[in-house]
């Protein structure tokens, strides 16, 4: 075999892949300033192109599922920001050609967001997209995309956009390789929902010249270049017999001698549901509420919810309710003005400021319950303390739902387990938050990307504390966040005493296979060697 180099990134997408690499484009680059004659056509110039950025994001978003639509959406609210609009028009007031005023404009929400931390810190990355895109369409040209060579390639980029990622197509695309990005970036996030191997911080990736032959481990981060055809098919052969393994296993979840690990699915709507999967342990309700000046219906939310009943009878679907704010500010809520949104009314706090839209909600889901034959159950986001448990437990007792637990996403909910499990029927824990909130550690610094790490022994410490609170009270305890689709996590997670993992679909028969490989004394020892960080 020739020699290699090996770059070293983070891991997000188990698999093997080999081929050749190809590089995203760099957007149009911003032109000298021009002299601004007529503010008024300049400006009309401005806002055609941030509504015809929009109306694309939205195009995208329709043929997108799951997470990948949801985020556009969020851009598309973004671009039509009247505060936007007027930014630009005071910055072309000044002087300012369209594109530059676009910029400028841009560069203040960019400063707002990276101040707020937290999840509006990681939309920097979306407000450039729309920057590239808004200044592309100024000066009349198309805004590049995912590279179309005549082969099947490894796609490398500095971070990946959510208007690109909503397009790839698996069948050409065989990995993922980004400079930027975190193991829950939006380019992870894909990566997992499409069964992608994939690497993120990847330093040097872009150095990687067009049609160079490259593998790629998505499981150790390793990116070797320069590799002969003999390394390619060796590592092809890998993946497909790793394929294999992992779709030889069917059935239910469950370790080698039969203890029982429910694998569910993560969705957004009945679109993401594909594969052989026990339920849902996750379905975003979000979707509904995107993009819109006021709230969905109670019969628009009735249908949305029978429609992901009805697809799962007998089945147990998991039901998130709003988790709006942060990183999915909707309108209608008037919520602006918070100095760190990250750590403000979001989650089931915004029942304080309006609680009919969780009254309407719930109502909405029982109802759906009723005419469907699905088992539902229901739960809240970022809940903090026992108080906050039992008041959602009454209101949906009061809606009747006979369901109700709570999502363990901030430390003090870990550390107050045993408390919340006298009042609710289950925990389902979301590792991306959990993780980010433990470690005060925001998700797109990539710096602080080990700290983000969910074999982290402090992390695993707070999920341990849960599962042990979940079998004091006989209650189930499940991991709806991104470290659940890990295979190898997977074991230590059933070691630990979680009951349920919930993940991207396409990531449940790699999952099926590891734990049917495994006894649960295996897994108890993994997990005792996890906490101890060794």
């Amino acid at each position: 075999m020739a020699e290699s180099t090996i770059l070293h990134g983070i891991g997000v997408g188990a698999g093997l892949a080999a081929g050749p690499a190809y590089r995203t484009a760099p957007p149009p680059a911003l032109p000298p300033p021009v002299p601004v004659t007529d503010p008024e056509v300049e400006t009309a110039r401005a806002v055609a192109a941030l509504s015809a950025v929009a109306a694309d994001l939205n195009r995208r978003a329709e043929t997108g599922t799951g997470a990948v639509a949801e985020i556009l959406r969020a851009q598309v609210m973004m671009a039509e920001d009247p505060e936007l609009a007027a930014a630009v028009a005071a910055e072309i007031e000044a002087g300012a050609d369209a594109a530059h005023a676009i910029t400028a404009a841009l560069a203040i929400h960019r400063q707002a967001f990276e101040a707020a931390g937290g999840y509006l810190a990681e939309r920097v990355a979306d407000l450039d997209d729309i920057r590239d895109r808004a200044v592309a369409a100024c000066l009349g040209r198309p805004m590049p995309g995912i590279p179309s060579p005549d082969q099947p390639f490894v796609l490398v980029a500095r971070d990946l956009a959510p208007a690109d990622t909503a397009t790839l197509d698996p069948r050409h695309v065989l990995a993922l390789v980004t400079e930027e990005g975190g193991p829950t970036s939006h380019t992870a996030i894909l990566a997992r929902a499409l069964g992608l191997p994939a690497v993120v911080r990847c330093a040097g990736a872009l150095d990687i010249a067009d049609g160079t032959l490259v593998t790629v481990d998505g499981s150790t981060g390793d990116v070797a270049i320069g590799v002969d055809a003999d390394a390619v098919e060796a590592t092809r052969d890998a993946e497909a017999r790793r394929r294999h393994r992992a779709g030889s296993e069917h059935g239910p979840g469950r370790t080698k001698d039969g203890h029982p690990v429910a694998l569910y699915a993560n969705i957004g709507s009945v679109k993401d549901l594909h594969g052989e999967v026990e339920g849902v342990g996750l379905f975003r309700t979000e979707l509904l509420y995107l993009d819109r000046a006021d709230p969905p219906s109670k019969e628009e939310q009735i249908d949305a919810y029978a429609e992901v009943f009805t697809a799962l009878p007998g089945r147990k679907v998991i039901v998130r309710t709003l988790d709006a704010g942060a990183d999915k500010p909707l309108p209608f809520l008037h919520l602006s003005g918070e100095p760190n949104p990250a750590l403000g009314i979001r989650g089931l706090r915004v029942a304080w400021r309006r609680p009919e839209v969780l009254r309407t909600q719930l109502e909405a889901i029982a109802q759906a319950a009723r005419t469907t034959a699905a088992e539902v159950w229901v739960m809240a986001p970022m809940v903090a303390t026992a108080a906050e448990a039992a008041g959602f437990v009454a209101a949906c007792r009061e809606a009747g739902l006979p369901v109700a637990g709570a999502m363990v996403e901030i430390p003090a909910a870990a550390l107050r387990a045993s408390s919340l499990m006298s009042t609710v029927d289950f925990l389902s824990i979301g590792t991306n938050d959990l993780s980010q909130y433990t470690f005060a550690a925001d998700r797109q610094c990539g710096e602080l990307a080990e700290l983000l790490d969910p074999w982290q022994p402090a992390l695993l410490e707070l999920i341990a504390g849960c599962t042990a609170a979940g079998r004091a009270a006989g209650k189930p305890v499940g991991v709806c966040g991104e470290a659940a689709a890990d295979p190898q996590l997977a074991l230590v997670l059933a070691g630990l005493g979680v009951t349920s993992l919930s993940m991207a679909p396409r990531a449940v028969p790699e999952v099926r296979a590891a734990l049917a490989a495994h006894t649960l004394a295996d897994c108890q020892e993994l997990a005792r060697a996890a906490l101890l960080g060794t």
